[in-house]
């Protein structure tokens, strides 16, 4: 593919702006919480329909807990790429209604704008471009939107993973970080410590009493103390309970706790750390509960070189785009796990994910997507 390409690519995108904004604000109101089976299941409908316009051949896979997962496919077979998005969001059905959508100079203001509404324009607008500027690849192509990534992509894994290995890379279109494409996340483990000790009365027995909440105590500060942030590992104790009343020498209480850590190496070391964790008082008892919910997605030498070449391409359109990494976790975890040469941060530029003030960058719109359909175009 040719510099000129490129430019008659960003060019063409530059053109449709307004209509990129567009789309975006009838995304941003069709809104599609996770919980809401029926609206997300609407949004996929749409979305199927503008797919099918743009000669994909759309299957809708039928969800019972969630909403659908919807799969388009262009020069269908093994290798190439596949783009995945998700369609949920965090804003219940009813939130546009009390906060709608608006635009403010560079700014598109509404729930789900950046995470991840303006991410599915991306994809959508640089599949039209390629099409309507008759440079559409013959590599395989294959859009993958899942219906509860919100939640862990616990309904939508298989779909991923397998569509994943079916392809020779993945482009994530979730939001950048401070602009800069993701190319390492870190992974998410999930705990929970119980202890057991002896209720007694406070003040008439107090000494026969085991105090739970004491030592659930001492094992909040072993863990707090495994977080080491030379190395970007941490661990977050961030709920906890336990008694019934303060006359009362406490028989239960448990924590909660989220692990975060850069390399499979370091969250593993971490697990066998909480899985080994002792009670203090030997007349108490803890239990540990848990494990590793979603493995790194860890920087190789493959996704390195596929953000060299996003990046050289970026800079024949004269945009500059740099590289990035997060703590927090992203379906680009599950697929990047597997071996897959994966690329994040392929959305919307903007701010505010999950928060009231949640804006993307209407300049990046066809900036972003002419990347990506430059990238759809080599041989991956």
């Amino acid at each position: 593919m040719t510099a000129t390409d490129n430019r008659r690519i960003l060019d063409y995108l530059h053109q449709h702006i307004n209509d990129m904004v567009a789309d975006l604000k009838r995304l941003i109101e069709l809104e599609s919480p996770t919980s809401h089976k029926p609206a997300v299941d609407a949004l996929g409908r749409a979305l199927a329909d503008e797919l099918r316009g743009l000669g994909g051949e759309v299957e809708i896979i039928p969800k019972a807990e969630v909403g659908d997962v919807l799969r388009a496919r262009w020069n269908a077979g093994p290798g190439g790429v596949v783009i995945l998005s998700h369609m949920d969001t965090v804003w219940d059905v009813g939130t546009v209604a009390g906060r709608p959508t608006r635009v403010e100079g560079d700014r598109i203001h509404g729930v789900g704008s950046m995470d991840m509404k303006g991410g599915i324009v991306i994809a959508l607008w640089a599949l039209r471009a390629l099409r309507a500027l008759d440079l559409f690849p013959r590599q395989p192509i294959s859009y993958l939107l899942n219906s509860d990534e919100e939640t862990g992509s616990r309904h939508s894994a298989r779909e991923i993973e397998a569509e994943a290995l079916s392809h020779n890379v993945v482009f994530v279109t979730e939001p950048p970080q401070d602009g800069a494409y993701k190319t390492q996340r870190k992974g998410v483990s999930q705990y929970t410590i119980r202890a057991k000790g002896r209720a007694a009365h406070s003040g008439a027995d107090h000494a026969s009493g085991v105090n739970a909440i004491e030592e659930i105590a001492h094992q909040v500060l072993a863990v707090e103390a495994m977080t080491d942030y030379e190395i970007g590992t941490t661990a977050n104790v961030g709920v906890i309970s336990g008694g019934t009343r303060p006359n009362v020498v406490p028989a239960e209480a448990q924590v909660e706790i989220n692990v975060r850590a850069w390399t499979k190496a370091n969250q593993q070391a971490i697990h066998e750390q909480m899985m080994n964790l002792q009670a203090v008082n030997p007349k108490a008892e803890i239990l540990v509960q848990g494990g590793v919910g979603v493995p790194p997605f860890e920087r190789s030498p493959e996704i390195a070189a596929l953000f060299k070449r996003a990046q050289a391409l970026a800079a024949e359109m004269g945009i500059a785009l740099e590289e990035g990494r997060t703590g927090g976790g992203s379906d680009g975890n599950k697929t990047a796990a597997l071996g897959v040469p994966t690329l994040d941060g392929m959305g919307i530029v903007g701010e505010g994910g999950h928060a009231v003030t949640e804006y993307g960058e209407i300049s990046s719109l066809p900036e972003r997507a002419a990347i990506m359909a430059a990238m759809l175009r080599e041989t991956l």
